[in-house]
């Protein structure tokens, strides 16, 4: 297997630590708010990696936390005068339920933060007595210039940093890029008592205190988005390297890259912003969601798209009326080593085409399961009930006479078929695949038998 490493910025060949339990740390949400679109994309991506490196190596830990203590947590109680807790569980029920939709397997660790608050006092305790962190007006903060390696990872200079960055300078910094681990709480905010008076912690700090406690000072594989890369990751390396000198923190960092929606960043100020829950609740399947996402390399950008979405539902309407009935196989080497070459998910769908036009049902089973598809309990939408008919044979056929009739040049055949298509509900779009289809909501089974 080969990851791409951004720290290294080389494809490197995977070795886990330990073959026996391989282990990886994802960044997770910040509990205030329903998941948008963005934030689905590490982690369709990132339980790929899992999925695989259980079906290559046995044993995975898999830990992506959740921030449950932050400012914009605090606004939104005090905006809505309801308590922190109720916020942050119905959130993380709001965030289950939507990544369940879309296939997400369950990590084995989800940790909150507020759950490691003693830790992580613990290891900013370390880090002043070992003279990377100082403590000023309540406030106690990583002093950047100790640890010589900041920036490897984001290839940026400390002072190239500051001379370009948009960074506050409170006077009690001692260099405008230190940055905070513990913070000062008044009344109205949560807080806890530390050897520097009551508060709450930094972000940056509770992702160092939770991979150490879980999964050691080194483990295999720490993943997330790619703004997240700086300031969020250095910052983690530096804390960890620095509290726990003995390790090395994470072997691999890998990042997805950003989303956009119709070639365009989404934003509420462009109208073209969504959460998860929009696109559920204006009826696309999350499977249709998780195809589309795992269409692109996760090292590019990802445009998604109304088009890609119809062709994705297409093309899964017909891969579950393949497999029906069939009973799955172990997933075909081409797709295991398409994913092995850095998750190439796309080269990977390359493969279940291949698979599907073979009418290799058995295989295109075990394999799509793979990447997250064909699961038992998400098809159910792509079959259309009260049709009085088999429909995914009826359209089959239909576009077999449809070939046929071109073949022949009867194009008043073929023509006639198209238009009876739009009429009945079907959309058609042929691809050098072969003809791929998906039902309208307008979908009129009587008008499309009227076809043969």
């Amino acid at each position: 297997m080969k990851l791409y490493n951004t720290r290294t910025r080389v494809k490197e060949d995977f070795t886990p630590i330990d073959p026996s339990n391989v282990r990886m740390y994802v960044c997770g949400p910040t509990v205030y708010d329903r998941a948008h679109l963005g934030n689905a994309r590490p982690v369709v991506v990132f339980d790929t990696l899992f999925r695989l490196l259980r079906h290559v190596f046995g044993h995975v830990t898999y830990v992506r936390n959740f921030t449950d203590v932050d400012d914009k947590i605090n606004d939104r109680a005090a905006a809505t005068g309801r308590d922190i807790r109720d916020i942050t569980d119905e959130t993380i029920g709001w965030y289950h339920a939507d990544m369940d939709a879309l296939g997400a397997l369950r990590p084995t660790q989800e940790p909150r933060a507020t759950d490691y608050i003693a830790q992580m006092i613990a290891m900013i305790g370390t880090l002043v007595e070992r003279g990377h962190a100082y403590a000023a007006e309540g406030h106690v903060l990583f002093d950047v210039r100790s640890y010589p390696e900041y920036g490897a990872l984001s290839g940026r200079s400390v002072d190239d940093m500051i001379a370009g960055a948009r960074v506050e300078v409170a006077p009690f910094k001692r260099d405008p890029m230190d940055f905070v681990l513990w913070k000062p709480s008044d009344a109205t905010q949560p807080g806890w008592d530390s050897p520097w008076g009551r508060g709450r912690p930094g972000w940056h700090i509770e992702c160092s205190a939770m991979a150490f406690d879980l999964l050691g000072a080194t483990f295999d594989i720490h993943a997330g988005g790619i703004d997240l890369q700086f300031p969020h990751h250095e910052n983690e390396i530096a804390q960890s390297c620095c509290a726990h000198p003995e390790g090395g923190f994470a072997r691999f960092w890998l990042h997805n890259e950003m989303l956009l929606v119709e070639g365009r960043k989404m934003s509420k100020s462009l109208g073209n912003f969504f959460t998860v829950r929009d696109l559920l609740d204006k009826g696309v399947p999350g499977e249709v969601i998780r195809f589309v996402l795992l269409s692109t390399h996760y090292t590019r950008p990802m445009d998604w798209t109304e088009e890609k979405a119809r062709q994705a539902e297409a093309t899964l309407r017909k891969w579950h009326d393949i497999v029906e009935g069939a009973e799955e196989d172990a997933p075909d080497a081409g797709v295991v080593a398409a994913l092995s070459d850095d998750l190439n998910t796309a080269g990977a769908i390359g493969e279940l085409h291949r698979l599907a036009n073979a009418g290799q049902a058995a295989a295109l089973l075990g394999s799509a399961r793979l990447l997250g598809l064909l699961l038992p309990d998400m098809g159910a939408w792509s079959h259309v009930a009260g049709a009085g008919q088999d429909v995914a044979e009826l359209v089959e056929r239909l576009l077999q006479i449809r070939a046929a009739a071109r073949k022949a040049r009867d194009f008043a055949r073929a023509d006639g078929l198209r238009d009876g298509f739009v009429a009945a509900g079907v959309l058609v779009t042929d691809t050098a695949d072969g003809a791929e289809w998906t039902l309208a909501p307008d979908f009129d089974a009587v008008r499309l038998r009227e076809l043969l």
